[in-house]
């Protein structure tokens, strides 16, 4: 067959011009924000908190997944300025298959942390063999496991797609799929989706931060500081779905009904939701940038390394302080070896041997640990 009659078969090109600069925009955003937070909250987790505690090994997973869709987004970029997919069939179902891993390997994260966060305060006891480093890395195994199986059917639909522009053939990615595909390849997947990466972190999210907050309203009416932040966890747990899974999964589900025919719909709502998905994939893809909020303003190990590290302060990767703080440790044994020769121990009065010692502690000033929360 020749080319001609190749071009004669296809469907001439739609307008998404107005689409892919909203997209261009807003994922120019995401690309720099997600970059920048991502790479550091890595560096940081890698470097200075060594993945101790339960809870920086799922935020750990949490940002790698993040950032692995942030660094495929330059591909998006290119095809939204120039409206034409160069990169072939295989990066574009890549491309697809890494959105779908990040978005609902988010949301299993994030379920992650609320349930560690519900057996930590609600079941301290019964389940605590539950919260050791071996299991959570065990968890966050099986997480990748499952979102990468998803991510092949997904990757099979992500098939680039070609239409007619003038005289030209043009590629596209992201967009064109047939009402058949619809209702033989994507809306199953999307059902499976829903089911597993977004309704069940989410009724898990919602239930352990109900009980957790009535757990603490039970404990004491003055919070401490440890509930607090407990709470600014949740919240923000909370926040990230409302604002970024929530819209998206509740229009894809509403669209995907209205494109395999289960519900009927005139064209101009069909297109309406159509418009509502293309503004809520943003905000899905946002995030990228907003799940960072989660390791700064409820990880208090996090927060102070990332301080410290604003204000300039060299570290020691060994001792995980300032090397200020090691510097004047060692001057502090300088002048206690010193002091102890200059005035030996006999001149000193010996406390009773029958009288307990009480424990000396010496407080550096903010040594970076890797708390619990």
């Amino acid at each position: 067959m020749s080319n001609d009659s190749i071009s004669h078969s296809l469907d001439p090109c739609k307008d998404y011009s107005s689409n892919h600069r909203l997209h261009l925009v807003g994922y120019s955003l995401i690309f720099v924000a997600g970059l920048m937070l991502n790479a550091m909250a890595l560096w940081v987790f890698l470097r200075y908190l060594h993945l101790k505690s339960v809870v920086s090994i799922y935020m750990f997973n949490l940002a790698v997944s993040d950032l692995l869709f942030t660094l495929s987004l330059p591909l998006r970029l290119y095809y939204y300025s120039s409206q034409h997919w160069p990169f072939g069939n295989f990066l574009c179902q890549v491309s697809g298959s890494l959105f779908q891993i990040n978005m609902y390997g988010s949301c299993l994260f994030l379920m992650c942390i609320s349930l560690d966060r519900y057996v930590a305060i609600v079941h301290p006891l019964r389940w605590r063999h539950l919260r050791r480093p071996k299991v959570a890395r065990l968890l966050c195994l099986v997480v990748w496991v499952l979102i990468l199986v998803g991510s092949v059917p997904a990757a099979g639909v992500h098939r680039s797609s070609s239409c007619i522009k003038g005289n030209q053939t043009i590629a596209l990615c992201f967009e064109s799929f047939s009402d058949g595909l619809w209702q033989k390849g994507i809306f199953p997947l999307v059902i499976l989706a829903e089911i597993l990466g977004f309704l069940l972190p989410l009724t898990s999210v919602t239930y352990c931060s109900i009980r957790i907050f009535q757990k603490l309203c039970q404990a004491s009416e003055t919070q401490s500081l440890r509930q607090q932040k407990t709470i600014r966890l949740l919240v923000v747990n909370l926040v990230i779905f409302i604002i970024c899974f929530v819209p998206y999964n509740t229009t894809l589900a509403a669209y995907g009904m209205i494109k395999a025919h289960v519900i009927q719909a005139e064209p101009p709502v069909r297109d309406s939701v159509r418009q509502a998905l293309i503004v809520t994939v943003l905000l899905a893809s946002m995030n990228c940038f907003l799940d960072p909020l989660i390791y700064y303003f409820s990880t208090e190990g996090f927060r102070n390394t990332f301080k410290k590290l604003r204000r300039g302060q060299a570290w020691d990767s060994d001792t995980g302080m300032a090397k200020t703080q090691v510097t004047q440790t060692k001057c502090y044994r300088a002048r206690s070896s010193l002091e102890a020769k200059r005035y030996p121990v006999q001149n000193f009065i010996l406390p009773n041997k029958d009288l307990p010692l009480a424990p000396i502690k010496i407080f550096l000033n903010g040594p970076i640990e890797d708390s619990e929360i």
